[in-house]
């Protein structure tokens, strides 16, 4: 089987409706073999490179994220359609970009008419099982379509004696049960269930780790209180004052030192002032030191790695590993000090890349790394193909399941991004962007400032801002070009506006509904 892109240019695709949870034709080439499960694992705000294996953080331990890597495959270019919780969530349920399926905030209500991918596993005669975080629209807690079995909690929950409506019921659990391990067991619990039955499953387990307020568990609680952290690259970008400007050669637009006037900071002015912000280095979470911060969330995402090798562990003793497809993602990526910033929303690669490994033995051969960008879209269609089915018409992502083969499909050349300014978060403005394996254009709305481009090859840490380089002007011209080919042809040049009925915590907006 061959994933088909259809080039921006020719782009008119993308379906924007809904449609019934139908499910699509079975392939015919599943039948006979053996049963096949799936068990997919989500972490909140879990970026890309923080595993042990890639050494960012030269002492964080993942020893179960390393051995996904070493006996399945790490999708190395992985990324989000939006980054934030609730618009990626809902791309990942339902195959579709954020302006197609509406939710493009934390707070707005899921429209009528959606469908999640595991209604048309429950169809196909699958059992299903949801575990802990949904956070995404009508966030009440209350079990959601598509899965058999539900326990979930309400918005973001709680890391200690969690809340959770297990199939209708609230349960409240006490003695400093920590949720990552609560989740975890039962949803191990679930598997055991399926296999004395002879059911074929699919498992969605959606952990609260590692979302702030960040709480490890009581084991590594102050494990990582005393490591020194190393400070990326852009810390101090953007640089603060006047620099002095150099001499500009007419002829040629360099500085007459030989430096790239066009490329020296020209970081947008919105960048600058989220630094001071709370969702940034200088005033991280109203106060809280930003580098204690960063070693607990290295801590709380321990649990997150032991919850991977528990079921792991499981699967293998029960003789389910073979045919059971284990995928490991995060819901979006995370900043800690890139640009002087922390948090997501921005389309810089520590927001929008995460983190995603695939283990399946009987479909691949372990150690694989996958290069192409696959991005969050992408789940839906990629378990319905393992599970046999076609994916469904209003999902744009395609199937990885060739690039875990090893096969050589046609595949994207690029991805696109969107994010739309929230009236809680009102630091970081719309965008829209588009990237390549070589370049990425940030365009920006309804603000005046400056957009943004980067050759990504010379400058990884998107340091120095391309825009108004004359030997970037064609490119940078191509990819809008296809920026709006992309919106125009999957109905996404309207702007969703959501009610802001609330007033702004922030002295400045008092009274500013």
């Amino acid at each position: 089987m061959k994933a088909k892109y259809i080039h921006p240019l020719l782009l008119s695709v993308g379906f924007a409706g809904y449609c019934s949870a139908e499910a699509p034709d079975t392939k015919e080439q599943t039948a006979g073999k053996k049963p096949l499960n799936v068990v997919f694992i989500l972490s909140d705000d879990h970026r890309y490179d923080y595993m042990g294996f890639m050494q960012t953080v030269p002492w964080l331990e993942t020893p179960h994220m390393d051995r996904m890597a070493r006996e399945g495959a790490h999708i190395k270019n992985a990324f989000v359609t939006t980054s934030l919780s609730s618009p990626s969530r809902a791309s990942i349920l339902t195959g579709m970009y954020s302006h197609a399926h509406k939710v493009v905030d934390n707070t707005a209500p899921l429209p009528t008419g959606l469908t999640f991918f595991p209604e048309y596993l429950q169809k196909a005669g699958y059992q299903t099982a949801f575990f802990g975080k949904w956070h995404m629209g009508n966030d009440s807690g209350d079990p959601q379509p598509g899965f058999h079995h539900w326990e979930g909690f309400r918005g973001q929950g709680e890391y200690y004696n969690p809340r959770i409506n297990t199939n209708g019921e609230w349960i409240q659990y006490q003695d400093s049960t920590y949720v990552t391990d609560l989740l975890t067991e039962h949803a191990i619990d679930f598997m055991k269930k399926q296999q004395a039955n002879n059911e074929q499953f699919f498992v969605y387990l959606s952990h609260k780790g590692v979302h702030d307020n960040f709480a490890a568990a009581k084991r590594h609680r102050d494990c990582y209180k005393d490591k020194e952290l190393v400070l990326p690259p852009s810390f101090n970008t953007p640089h603060y004052g006047i620099s002095e400007l150099p001499t500009i050669d007419p002829a040629t637009g360099k500085a007459a030192s030989g430096k790239d006037y066009y490329g020296d900071n020209m970081i947008p002015d919105w960048v600058k002032s989220q630094r001071e912000s709370w969702h940034g280095v200088d005033y991280s979470y109203h106060g809280r030191p930003w580098d204690v911060q960063v070693r607990r969330y290295c801590e709380t995402l321990r649990s997150v790695d032991e919850s991977i090798g528990s079921v792991l562990d499981y699967l293998k003793e029960a003789g389910l590993d073979e045919n059971t497809l284990v995928i490991y993602m995060g819901d979006n990526g995370f900043a800690w000090g890139e640009h002087g910033l922390i948090d997501k929303r921005q389309f810089y690669e520590e927001s929008v890349r995460v983190p995603m490994l695939a283990r399946c033995p009987a479909l691949f051969k372990g150690g694989l790394v996958v290069e192409n960008m696959v991005q969050n879209v992408d789940i839906a269609p990629t378990i319905m193909d393992y599970l046999g089915l076609n994916k469904a018409e209003q999902m744009v992502g395609y199937s990885f399941i060739p690039l875990l083969k090893g096969e050589k499909p046609d595949w994207r050349e690029r991805i696109f991004y969107e994010y739309y300014w929230e009236h809680e978060f009102p630091q970081t403005p719309t965008m829209h962007g588009v990237r390549t394996d070589q370049y990425k254009y940030i365009r920006y709305h309804g603000i005046w400032d400056t957009n943004e481009f980067y050759d990504l090859q010379k400058d990884p840490y998107e340091m120095q801002n391309l825009i108004a380089s004359p030997e970037h002007q064609e490119t940078i011209k191509q990819l809008n070009h296809a920026l709006y080919d992309w919106l125009e042809g999957t109905d996404g040049m309207n702007i969703p506006l959501k009610r802001t009925e609330r007033p702004h915590t922030d002295h400045r907006n008092i009274r500013n509904y």
